[in-house]
């Protein structure tokens, strides 16, 4: 599948945002209505995982297919797209302890070496905490397009969906083994909430599904396009799966910090979010024939409000206090909401777009390039 710009994938990004803005929002003074509504808002970091894992993945496997596929490229191409942003949000809670939205803040290295989601403690180092998730998706890139590059020289598809259903089933094992021997020992303890956080939500081994999800998409329509193609007609059938799937994740997640939530919710969180990336993702889905510049563009702003809306938050709701605005007042969360617009919209043209046109330049440069046989890879269906 061509990979262009698809109006679904945008209403799918608008709603991972402001899913996790408005379950983050949470942990500042806020309305009680969105308790009420968005507890299980800290599932869109779980739908950006999906997406990021078909995209990705996509590019991945259309690049190998077309023989022009260089690792090389393809790390330069990720660095140009995540880490000027970074880079820069993270200068900033460095420099500037204003703005950070705690007191503790983890080490540097951590940050830099995308380590920081392994040993996060929350009593301790809380601010910028957000970035595990970024953690978790370039550990993973480090791996795909070398995998990738690997079963691509074989003749049949099985190795790689063996290692597929290798890696969901090694996720099970590893969250209840973590479950056994690292949670347990806590319940009923004043460390129990800080330790499942650390030791089951945000560690990379534990949270795979969401882009395990994403890839075998991605691979389904380099593998199997026709029955693919099929089961994109059926979009009423993958939404009401989605959205059953979903609902059946709330309520086994009511209780997050539970055994089965821990165990079983991430898998089927990732599956009710893969049918819902598979349906909006079909040419026959209604929202890819209803276009909207408004969703677009918070699509298009999605990782900058991911970096910043935390010190946003935290910046406008002890500044407008001395106005007299009340913290919990839904006034102050539309003007944060505000905020964290006006400074996503500052990070994405002043340093996403720049990096962004560098990226677009090597690309085409690359694309002009005679293609070198040792980087020939030869796909056989």
């Amino acid at each position: 599948m061509t990979q262009k710009k698809i109006a679904g994938l945008d209403y799918l990004r608008a709603l991972a945002i402001t899913l996790v803005f408005l379950y983050h929002y949470r942990s500042f003074a806020h309305p009680a209505w969105i308790d009420d509504l968005f507890s299980f808002g800290w599932t869109g970091v779980d739908l950006f995982f999906v997406l990021s894992g078909y995209l990705i993945a996509n590019h991945v496997f259309s690049d190998i297919e077309k023989g022009n596929f260089s690792p090389g490229l393809f790390a330069l191409k990720r660095a140009l797209r995540i880490l000027p942003a970074y880079w820069v949000v993270l200068s900033l809670y460095f420099a500037v302890p204003a703005i950070r939205e705690w007191e503790g803040l983890p080490p540097l290295w951590k940050f830099l070496t995308f380590t920081q989601n392994f040993g996060l403690d929350l009593r301790t180092n809380r601010t910028f905490s957000h970035a595990w998730s970024l953690c978790v998706e370039e550990q993973f890139y480090l791996l795909l397009p070398l995998t990738a590059l690997l079963f691509s020289r074989f003749k049949s598809v099985k190795p790689a969906i063996a290692l597929l259903t290798a890696l969901f089933m090694a996720g099970f094992a590893a969250r209840l083994a973590s479950w056994i021997f690292l949670i347990i020992p806590t319940i009923g303890t004043q460390d129990f909430g800080a330790t499942w956080a650390q030791r089951m939500y945000y560690p990379t081994y534990n949270r795979l599904d969401g882009i395990l999800a994403g890839v075998s998409i991605a691979g389904l329509f380099h593998v199997a396009p026709n029955a693919t193609n099929l089961l994109l007609k059926r979009v009423n059938i993958l939404v009401i799966a989605g959205l059953a799937l979903l609902t059946g994740a709330y309520f086994l997640c009511l209780e997050q910090l539970s055994f089965y939530a821990s165990i079983f919710g991430y898998p089927v969180i990732a599956l009710g979010f893969g049918a819902l990336t598979l349906a909006a993702i079909s040419p026959y889905s209604l929202v890819n024939k209803h276009r909207s510049g408004f969703i677009s563009k918070i699509a298009a702003l999605s990782y900058a409000i991911y970096l910043v809306h935390k010190a946003t938050n935290h910046i406008t709701q002890e500044q407008l206090a001395a106005f007299g605005i009340p913290a919990d007042s839904n006034l102050m969360f539309l003007l944060c909401a505000g905020s964290a617009v006006t400074g996503a919209l500052a990070l994405h043209y002043v340093v996403e777009k720049p990096f962004l046109k560098i990226k677009e330049g090597l690309v085409r440069r690359y694309s002009e390039q005679p293609k070198l046989a040792v980087e020939e890879v030869y796909i056989q269906k």
